[in-house]
């Protein structure tokens, strides 16, 4: 990032109003398909897509390198199940049933790669019928057990990811998946994980894409306030009532899914994907917003216990923790880390310093705009009642004193 494209992000953050960044860009008709890595920088995907929420396909040729498309593709297009079991065949992955609904999702079952490898094939001899079910091998964490060097190269167009940076420090379960099935299997209608964009790529096969942009999801709900299972459903196939973005995604594609894009994803033939969660300045106080909303329904759906159950706010903050992965306190550490990893940059910017070009993604007038919206969240979040109700005895440091810490490094900066 250069200081231009920062100025720019920083004059879009205050013509927001306090508004949500993914409820206020035009709702597009269509989504846009880059073509030429060597035409297309940072900064464009920065201004174009990220910051105004929409979505976009890269084509084929930002992946053409990759190790597994090389790798884990037979020269015809398909899986090469030869080498997957041959390296991972022995490995423990989680599998969804797309022909059963539990709740808004699928219910899963964990089984050895190997095992679901014969299951796959049996069922491309049934001509796609097992009854079994329809299986789809889902959130596989395979950096586990091999390095992400070794698969893919990350697009630089993703490397503000502050998700599985913080998931790294803590060296347990990222945010980086593999998903892999035969030509059926789907996920059903949902926005992803803590209103986090996310990429994927298509290492083989198609992929159908149906997206709802943020409010758009709101006409959808039941009497009940539930959102449907599938929009494909003869309910909802009425598009002039629903409007919806449909991509087709091919072999080596790569798509950018925006925050609080609702979606749902039709594998059109055996396809392998590996996709990303990530959070970074740009969403952050979607992410902010949507966790108050995960505490409040919490709260809620425990109210008659509110006047005799002991710590009831603690006990609520647990439970979010449980559907959600996180909860007030482990978000002000998340906010903690990336701002100790940035301070030390903003702290050697003086000012009128760094005003070289800086496209490859990272760097210094980043680490500025990321430090300004951890600002920003970080304000919001201590004058929380609810945050104020989480015991901080321990934090190191407070947050005021961090938030104090990050307005002092900002007020050192070149100012916009």
């Amino acid at each position: 990032m250069d200081r231009e494209t920062r100025e720019f992000a920083e004059s879009h953050f205050r013509g927001l109003q306090g508004r949500l960044p993914s409820k206020v860009s035009p709702t597009p008709d269509r989504v846009d398909f880059i073509e030429k890595p060597d035409s297309f920088s940072y900064t464009d995907f920065f201004k174009s897509y990220l910051l105004p929420n929409v979505p976009c396909v890269f084509s084929s040729a930002f992946t053409e390198h990759w190790g597994c498309r090389k790798r884990w593709v037979t020269p015809s297009g398909k899986p090469d199940f030869d080498h997957l079991l041959q390296n991972y065949g022995d490995v423990v992955v989680p599998v969804a049933n797309c022909g059963v609904q539990e709740y808004n999702s699928n219910p899963k079952e964990h089984m050895p790669l190997k095992d679901y490898i014969s299951y796959w094939k049996e069922f491309i001899r049934g001509d796609y019928s097992s009854p079994r079910g329809c299986l789809y091998l889902k959130d596989w964490h395979l950096c586990r057990y091999s390095s992400a060097e070794d698969l893919f190269t990350l697009p630089v167009y993703f490397s503000s990811d502050w998700l599985n940076e913080y998931w790294d420090t803590l060296d347990v379960d990222d945010y980086r998946f593999i998903y892999m099935g035969p030509a059926g299997t789907w996920s059903p209608f949902h926005a992803d994980i803590l209103r986090s964009y996310s990429w994927s790529v298509n290492i083989c096969g198609r992929k159908k894409w149906l997206f709802f942009p943020p409010g758009q999801e709101e006409a959808l709900r039941d009497s009940h306030g539930g959102l449907p299972y599938d929009v494909t459903a003869p309910e909802f196939l009425e598009s002039h009532l629903h409007p919806v973005l449909e991509v087709t995604q091919e072999a080596g594609e790569m798509v950018f899914v925006p925050s609080g894009w609702h979606h749902q994803v039709h594998n059109l033939e055996d396809t392998i994907s590996i996709n990303h969660n990530w959070i970074n300045g740009c969403n952050l106080a979607n992410t902010w917003r949507f966790l108050q909303q995960e505490l409040c329904a919490v709260q809620q759906e425990v109210s008659e216990w509110r006047d005799t159950m002991p710590d009831w706010h603690h006990h609520c903050q647990v439970i979010m923790k449980s559907c959600s992965g996180i909860n007030f306190e482990e978000f002000y550490h998340f906010l903690k880390v990336i701002a100790e990893r940035r301070l030390p940059l903003v702290k050697k910017i003086g000012p009128g310093e760094v005003r070289c070009s800086e496209d490859s993604g990272l760097g210094p007038q980043h680490a500025i705009f990321d430090i300004s919206r951890i600002a920003e969240v970080l304000a919001s979040v201590v004058v929380n009642p609810d945050f104020q109700r989480v015991d901080t005895s321990k934090f190191l440091p407070q947050p005021e004193d961090l938030l104090q810490q990050l307005q002092e490094a900002l007020a050192t900066t070149d100012p916009l």
